[in-house]
């Protein structure tokens, strides 16, 4: 576990995990890197996986950059750059997958093979509605609070009879508190406002799109306002999309042995990076 520093002073706190080809992890919103912490010790198993901290999350320091999405994009660029990654296979859920996104399309020599789960290309009214409560709660209760929330959203409603179910939300709510609230709101607000299917036509690595089954927070097939899953396959040129069962958005978490080997597959089996194969 160590830290480095980028061009426009952010401070990154990453680790290192495993050995073979490197894999870097872009965690979802208010997580941080423990997003992972369940996936990581399955994927690690074949790869090297290299999860890290978002400036503002969890022992990062240091603010978005401007250009939203693409700020953070080229952040995460520059983070590549600095460990001579490139080009990395990227898996990024949720938030995460927003970053990889437009990581993979604006920046393609950085990204060999790219795994996207649980995201929508654009939100839909409801997912509005219901992420300002979670603003407000960040604001008015804390990060805690938001935990619980989001994981009434995030989670199959299976996983509240399963004997860890305790244990998870309270590591959640340990993680979320390490998050500033008002990193939070912006990041949430920011999102809202995005309509990802511009870069989605751009991105030519080799893609997976993995959907949790009973994902109401990003689901398949939102409504007319939204963009999910459900159109987002035709889209990115080729990419292969899977449905995780017994899973909600939190798949990562709920289904980490699944979820790893699919992961696994599809990262072994796609074509490899050539320079020729991109723009």
């Amino acid at each position: 576990m160590t830290t480095l520093s980028l061009s426009h002073g952010e401070t990154i706190w990453y680790r290192r995990v495993g050995g073979g080809v490197p894999v870097l992890h872009i965690h979802g919103s208010a997580f941080g890197h423990r997003n992972f912490e369940r996936l990581t010790p399955f994927v690690s198993a074949d790869f090297e996986v290299i999860d890290f901290d978002l400036p503002g999350y969890g022992k990062s320091t240091g603010e978005p950059r401007e250009g939203g999405l693409e700020g953070i994009a080229e952040q995460v660029r520059d983070f590549i750059d600095a460990l001579e990654l490139a080009p990395v296979h990227v898996h990024g859920t949720s938030f995460g997958a927003m970053v990889a996104l437009v990581l993979a399309a604006n920046h393609p020599r950085s990204v060999d093979r790219l795994v996207l789960s649980c995201f929508v290309a654009r939100y839909d009214n409801a997912a509005r509605v219901m992420r300002s409560t979670w603003r407000r709660a960040a604001r008015d209760s804390g990060m805690a609070a938001v935990s619980d929330l989001t994981a009434v959203a995030g989670f199959g409603r299976a996983f509240y009879e399963r004997e860890e179910c305790e244990a998870q939300l309270a590591s959640m709510r340990e993680a979320f508190s390490r998050t500033d609230p008002e990193a939070f709101v912006r990041g949430t607000k920011m999102l809202e406002e995005v309509d990802l299917s511009p870069w989605a036509r751009r991105v030519r690595a080799p893609t997976l799109l993995i959907a949790g089954e009973e994902d109401n927070m990003t689901p398949f097939t939102p409504a007319d306002s939204g963009i999910g899953f459900s159109r987002i396959r035709h889209m990115i040129p080729g990419c292969e999309l899977v449905t995780v069962p017994d899973s909600g958005h939190y798949l990562v978490i709920e289904q980490p042995e699944a979820t790893a080997a699919l992961v696994r597959k599809f990262l072994q089996a796609a074509p490899a990076f050539t320079s020729a194969g991109r723009p």
